[in-house]
């Protein structure tokens, strides 16, 4: 799944007439460059929840003939559902496999393939892609690998998944992860949630996997200085 409904505010005035997925970056919008991704890995069914400017995406999409693969759009034409919402708004998408979530606004040089293959051998209900940088919210990484908490590393407010804290690493997440199906009747019964409250409620009683990437380039695209 390719999240593409966001509205682009810290873009503006780039996304005042076109959504931020269809924003070109080295030639190419943001969301040729993650298909292209997705289907190099491997993937061959892809659903793209749209809202902001939501025909631009689609026409798009059919204007490059689906880019050869199988293409459907989860439109929240109502109002945004948040991340964890969207997710369960496209969740007739998914059959009984893991599948893998990646915001339209991320650009990385991670192998997919990896990631998801240590997701299926770690036997995890959800994979989070994680590195080392700068950031204002950090998940918080057991010895094992397992996410176990969250911090705002401005306020430092934390929460925590269960009692551990000694010993744990602070770590950003990628905006790119791997979802059991099993998830799904984990969710709450709210039509729009954020998911990442979701994951830390999960972890106190399922394992979350993190997976380190430190090696791999990654940019946020959804910063006015990423274009210039």
């Amino acid at each position: 799944m390719i999240l593409a409904a966001g509205l682009g505010t810290r873009l503006k005035p780039l996304t005042d007439h076109k959504p931020k997925a269809l924003l070109e970056w080295e030639g190419t919008p943001l969301l040729e460059h993650i298909v292209l991704k997705l289907k190099s890995a491997g993937f061959t069914s892809i659903i793209i929840n749209v809202h902001h400017f939501a025909e631009m995406i689609m026409d798009f999409v059919k204007t490059k003939k689906d880019f050869g693969i199988h293409i459907e759009f989860s439109h929240e034409k109502e109002e945004l559902l948040d991340t964890g919402g969207g997710i369960a708004h496209a969740s007739w998408f998914f059959g009984k496999e893991p599948f893998l979530v990646y915001n339209v606004d991320i650009s990385s040089n991670i192998d997919l393939r990896a990631m998801y293959r240590d997701h299926l051998n770690s036997g995890a209900i959800a994979t989070l892609a994680v590195k080392e940088r700068v950031t204002t919210r950090s998940l918080l990484m057991n010895r094992e690998g397992y996410l176990k908490g969250w911090r705002d590393n401005r306020t430092g407010e934390t929460i925590l998944c269960g009692d551990e804290e000694e010993g744990m690493v602070p770590i950003a997440f990628s905006a790119i992860h791997i979802m059991d199906p099993g998830v799904f009747q984990f969710f709450p019964k709210e039509k729009r949630f954020p998911l990442m409250p979701f994951y830390l409620e999960l972890a106190k009683t399922h394992p979350v996997r993190l997976y380190r990437h430190d090696r791999d380039t990654w940019t946020d695209m959804s910063k006015l200085e990423s274009f210039s």
